[in-house]
């Protein structure tokens, strides 16, 4: 059972360490004083990686459910731990829990951090974070599109039907998904990166935020994030290519190899960017309103801005939005826990389970008075049954129900409701900020204790990971198998 998981989780180690050896590449063109952190980091992993891929090689015929949920964990796990390694040995995080939230958030695509003045570090150190959004963005859309429907979390066999008329022709194997992938994913790169050395961003600025943003990763490489800039192109550029990171990639080879409008992909964009519009307009409005803002246009800049970038759970700021009011730290978690769609590089809940949730709801208040009435659970034109309703609201409740026992537990070390509260959520969701002077936008993390930090950790890789795929190992059934 463990020698295919090994073997893969060994590979992937191995990019990792070869990952490292492009900041030590910056370092000795920069400064030449700290390139031998990565290297050494490096050396470490591709020794451990080289180890268990070489030692535990073999052909692969399939893999097993239980494998799939092994290899999930394990690897996401075992490259967080590794990731830590050059933040240590530069020494910029002051221990082990602040290096393990610094390279979860990165990994995780959430862009929490525990650094207080990122100006002052080293650019190989904030390319190594970006980096860290980047893989985590790939290797979480290739699980998603990949793993997730093969396990079933969270209604995602509903993409197995979907697919079932292009599984011999469009999407035949594996590598073939992640080839695909990776191309659609390395041209929005490119083109977020060009876009924004185009809108006054210099080679490595651009580089940074251009992984960050199509990973919906939102790690900055200023205190104070995008506001820093005040360029209404920069934003102009981020918000595009946040909102892209946010729709399936899966979504673009449909386009552009079927040309298929009409899939059930097309139905979640539709939603998601409906969705969208209405939050950005309507606090546009609630802005001009209440004389936060000047104008419309104003409101309307620093809205679609901030909004765009927590729905897609980025986490980029232009502005501390808390001082929009207190209404601000309501909506925010709102849209937090909205997300984007499924496939796609942004993390929450994910639109296509609220379309289940709110087809499933349209059903029962139908049945409710008309009882002898059959009513079909559609999303769209795709008619759903009712493994997929449950298996959806299955994940609704692990997932609420892990929110509320981490805030609990992170409440133990002082925290206040609020600010224990948005901290989970913004972790679990992968969005970033939170709310308060703490955590929210103007805040880090750095002030909270190591054990709320060991906490969020595992709030992000629960909700990086779907929240099931990481509590279902842990079940004594699961060992059984």
């Amino acid at each position: 059972m463990w020698q295919p998981v090994l073997m893969i989780n060994g590979y992937l180690i191995s990019v990792l360490g070869l990952a490292m050896l492009i900041p030590a590449v910056v370092d000795m063109l920069e400064t030449g004083q700290n390139w031998s952190s990565f290297i050494t980091s490096a050396i470490i992993s591709l020794f451990i990686g080289l180890s268990l891929f070489l030692g535990n090689r073999t052909k692969i015929e399939k893999i097993t459910l239980q494998q799939g949920y092994l290899l999930t964990v394990v690897s996401w796990v075992s490259l967080t731990l590794l990731a830590t390694l050059p933040f240590i040995f530069f020494g910029i995080t002051p221990n082990f829990a602040d290096a393990l939230f610094e390279a979860m958030s990165g990994l995780s695509t959430t862009g929490a951090t525990v650094i207080t003045d990122l100006e002052v570090l080293p650019a190989s150190i904030l390319l190594w974070r970006s980096i860290l959004n980047g893989l985590g963005g790939i290797g979480i859309v290739i699980f998603a599109v990949a793993l997730l429907p093969f396990l079933g979390i969270g209604g995602m066999q509903i993409f197995q039907r979907e697919n079932s008329d292009l599984n011999d022709k469009f999407m035949p194997k594996f590598n073939y998904i992640a080839k695909r992938i990776l191309i659609v994913y390395f041209s929005l790169l490119v083109l977020c990166g060009l876009c924004l050395y185009g809108a006054g961003m210099s080679v490595f600025e651009a580089v940074n935020y251009a992984l960050a943003t199509i990973a919906t990763g939102g790690f900055s490489t200023k205190n104070i994030s995008v506001g820093y800039y005040d360029s209404v192109g920069i934003e102009v550029v981020l918000s595009f290519f946040m909102y892209l990171g946010a729709l399936p990639m899966t979504f673009y080879i449909m386009l552009i190899q079927k040309r298929d409008l009409h899939s059930f992909r097309t139905t979640q964009v539709a939603v998601f960017t409906k969705i969208l519009i209405f939050y950005i307009l309507a606090v546009s409005v609630w802005l001009t309103w209440s004389g936060v803002y000047g104008s419309f246009w104003q409101s309307l800049r620093f809205a679609s801005f901030n909004i765009i970038s927590i729905v897609t759970t980025t986490g980029f700021v232009s502005t501390d939005y808390m001082q929009w009011g207190p209404l601000a730290g309501t909506i925010f978690i709102i849209f937090a826990l909205t997300g984007g769609c499924t496939g796609s590089t942004s993390g929450s809940v994910k639109i296509f389970r609220w379309q289940v949730v709110w087809a499933y709801l349209k059903q029962s208040m139908i049945v409710a008075t008309e009882p002898n009435r059959v009513v079909p659970i559609k999303i769209g034109n795709l008619t759903t049954n009712g493994s997929i309703v449950s298996s959806v609201f299955v994940f609704m409740s692990a997932f609420m129900g892990t929110m509320v026992i981490l805030t609990v537990l992170t409440a133990l070390t002082g925290l206040d409701f609020s600010t224990a509260f948005s901290a989970v959520v913004a972790c679990i969701t992968n969005s970033g900020p939170g709310i308060g002077p703490v955590v929210g936008p103007a805040g880090t993390f750095a002030p909270l204790s190591d054990f709320a930090k060991y906490m969020l950790s595992l709030a992000m890789l629960l909700g990086r990971l779907e929240v099931l795929t990481v509590i279902v190992i842990f079940t004594k059934s699961f060992w059984r198998n």
